[in-house]
């Protein structure tokens, strides 16, 4: 069977998985939301925390509970760092340095998991487990309440309330995120990825010296790694190594795995809004390009420059053989249009093309399908510009959803879309035009200026994966990246309740023979132009400077 073929069973039967897991899923999150039901271990965590789950929230409240969460959170987690020293189970490891500590509490905070450190020389068992692993769960369980309060927006009228935050969090990670992640862990156990709390051990003897690998409750870490897209990886390799992901059946179980709610949270938003062919409007988006991007992403690996590649069969540099370029491809589109940031191959190594896509994955905002909930929130605030934007073309006030997107909805939506933006290209040229920072760069030239366009772009976008050949761990790029992860996070979300208060408050626009249908096809080709579009005007004199130079000269 050639590899181009392969590849091709491989993306249809994970189609396959997506499409049969779609309807059940995206229903049952819908239920999870809906209920005005509280079962017993929730109402202990409520007891717990002294939250009251019933009391409904307008926007500025259920902000506060947002960011109260996630500083409490921060602090936490940098705190469970720096006395990482004292802690059991540490494996001998010291506290990690105040910089990197902060860029790592920030990091799986703002469900970005950046990593500028190697996970099994730096972290014991106490702070992977009872720190990042923790924040795996509850960073996605954020991001999914954000996106249930915007639909909540949609759906309600003459009200400004949105739910509750509270209620909405443990919802998300006791009924959602647990059970899946116990049924994900057995299975990757069964192909071999290992759970244990084993110590420093030698694994051989290689070139006249030995080298040692800990063990860890990886298959645990890993399955919440890709659920809720965080990305994080327990080694350094990420899911390259063979203890994160040994086979290529465990390598196309974790992208179903990086997937599957993103996508399902279509249903789930139709479902709330009482328009299931909404939610298959916003599904169609996300697969074009999803599709799309996974096509062009296995063409420019596949395509032969040089004896090299045509021996390789393709751009195999960087890439795991029992992956392949087919598996490889797969999981960095995935991992990249969402905000997972788990890796499976070296990024840096890609074709300057390859790289390119990696980026203008992330830098479509990251909403195909977009990251849990951030992909969901994402997508509708495009589809709000989509709908202004024809508004403007046929002189009438725009409409989504039965709410009028009048002056106050737009400027919210714009300051979404552009705040990211800022981050990463106002980052970018600070670390350019300073004089220590581009001496972290291991390559000069275009490549050079991708792998910190990339770090930044990562960072700002909750991604988490890295271009390699960047030395982060720096004062610099700890803290800047740091920033820049938080402020991607968190201001985008006050932006976004803010606009889910301002719709909830609204009377519903009754449908007359000229209000644009969002439910068909040709609504689906004007969201997907103007989410190219306001990316390419945004992003393409950085990216022509990077990946484009370097992939037109190669």
């Amino acid at each position: 069977m050639s590899p181009v073929l392969a590849g091709v069973l491989q993306l249809l039967a994970l189609t396959a998985a997506l499409a049969l897991a779609y309807r059940p899923l995206g229903d049952y999150m819908a239920r999870v939301y809906s209920s005005e039901k509280h079962y017993k271990p929730e109402k202990w965590i409520y007891k717990a925390i002294g939250a009251n789950p019933t009391a409904e929230m307008r926007w500025p409240a259920y902000l506060r509970g947002v960011l109260a969460f996630s500083a409490v959170s921060v602090l936490f987690l940098y705190a469970l760092q720096r006395a990482q020293g004292i802690l059991p189970g540490s494996l001998g490891f010291s506290a990690i340095d105040p910089d990197q500590a902060f860029n790592t509490a920030a990091s799986f905070v703002a469900n970005t998991n950046w990593q500028s450190y190697a996970g099994e020389q730096a972290m014991g068992h106490v702070v992977q487990t009872g720190g990042l692993a923790v924040q795996n769960f509850v960073s996605a369980a954020v991001g999914m309440a954000v996106a249930v309060a915007l639909v909540r927006g949609f759906a309600r009228s003459r009200t400004g309330e949105l739910g509750n935050f509270w209620s909405d969090l443990v919802r998300g990670t006791v009924r959602i995120l647990l059970p899946i992640s116990v049924i994900g862990a057995i299975v990757l156990v069964a192909c071999g990825v290992i759970q244990n709390f084993a110590g420093i051990h030698e694994v051989g003897q290689f070139m006249g010296g030995s080298q040692q690998w800990n063990g860890g409750a990886v298959a645990s870490q890993e399955v919440i790694k890709e659920l809720g897209t965080n990305g994080g990886g327990y080694f350094n390799a990420n899911s390259a190594h063979p203890f994160e992901n040994p086979t290529p059946f465990s390598n196309l179980f974790e992208i179903f795995l990086i997937l599957v709610i993103p996508f399902a949270l279509t249903r789930t938003f139709g479902r709330m809004v009482g328009s299931l062919r909404q939610g298959y409007a916003i599904l169609a988006t996300m697969a074009t390009i999803w599709l799309a991007f996974t096509a062009l992403m296995m063409w420019t690996e596949f395509a032969h420059h040089g004896p090299a590649l045509d021996i390789a069969g393709g751009a195999m540099e960087g890439k795991e053989t029992r992956f392949g370029i087919s598996g490889s491809a797969i999981f960095s589109v995935a991992t990249t249009l969402t905000s997972t940031g788990a890796v499976n191959s070296f990024h840096s190594s890609y074709t300057g093309l390859g790289g390119g896509i990696q980026l203008l994955g992330m830098q479509l905002g990251e909403i195909a399908p977009g990251g849990v909930g951030s992909g969901l929130y994402g997508m509708l605030i495009m589809a709000i510009i989509a709908v202004f934007i024809a508004g403007l073309m046929v002189g009438r006030t725009p409409e989504y959803l039965g709410k009028k997107i009048g002056t106050r909805q737009i400027k919210l939506a714009a300051c979404y879309i552009l705040i990211t933006p800022a981050l990463v290209l106002c980052f970018t040229a600070a670390a350019m035009a300073l004089p220590t920072p581009p001496h972290s760069m291991l390559n000069p030239g275009a490549h050079g200026f991708s792998e910190v366009l990339y770090a930044y772009t990562s960072g700002a976008n909750n991604n988490g994966s890295a271009f390699a050949g960047l030395n982060a761990d720096t004062q610099w790029f700890n803290s800047t990246i740091g920033i820049a992860m938080l402020l991607g996070r968190f201001l985008p979300m006050v932006f976004v309740l803010a606009l889910a208060g301002s719709l909830a408050e609204q009377k519903p626009v009754p449908e007359t023979a000229g209000t644009l249908r969002t439910d068909k096809p040709l609504y689906t080709g004007l969201l997907v132009g103007t989410i190219l579009i306001i990316t390419g005007l945004t992003y393409f004199p950085a990216l022509a400077l990077g990946p484009l130079a370097e992939g037109l000269a190669s």
